[in-house]
């Protein structure tokens, strides 16, 4: 009976997993497209919500199909209560869950994951702090954006 599941469910599962990541790279591409200021201006208005929205319900949606049901106690921290939200160990794909609930949030990644295929669009989209290993300054000018972004008052979503 679980290899017939296995047999039914894993193909199901995996078109749909496609299907999602494609809609949320084709949600993110319309967000950025024409991006005024793009890496150096937060994103405002329906480019903003529309991150929010689709790429969090999306997320959410790809967990669920995957088998994971997420439930949330308490109250997610409001902007100015907590701009800097942690998530670690960072070696899983587990962070995205955390994403998905607080509304997708900025993140830190290394530069290298932004030119990625799919990926690379839809995590664009978040405006993520890159971190660069071959540069030196790196960890500095790391430091200092998360710093700029999180006493901007709210003006950029939340660092993860």
């Amino acid at each position: 009976q679980s290899f017939l599941q296995g047999i039914i469910l894993l193909p199901l599962r995996a078109i749909c997993i496609i299907l999602i990541l494609l809609l949320a790279w084709l949600f993110a591409s319309i967000a950025t497209f024409r991006q005024p200021g793009r890496g150096f201006l937060p994103l405002k208005g329906w480019r903003r919500r529309m991150i929010q929205t689709t790429l969090s319900c999306l997320t959410r949606i790809g967990y669920f199909v995957m088998g994971f049901q997420v439930k949330v106690k308490g109250k997610v921290a409001s902007l100015q209560e907590a701009p800097i939200i942690v998530a670690a160990p960072h070696s899983s794909f587990f962070d995205a869950i955390v994403c998905a609930l607080t509304g997708m949030p900025s993140i830190v990644s290394r530069a290298e994951n932004l030119s990625t295929p799919v990926f690379g669009t839809i995590l664009s989209s978040l405006q993520p702090v890159a971190v660069s290993r071959q540069d030196p300054d790196s960890r500095k000018n790391t430091v200092a954006e998360i710093t700029r972004r999180a006493l901007s008052r709210g003006q950029w979503p939340q660092v993860t």
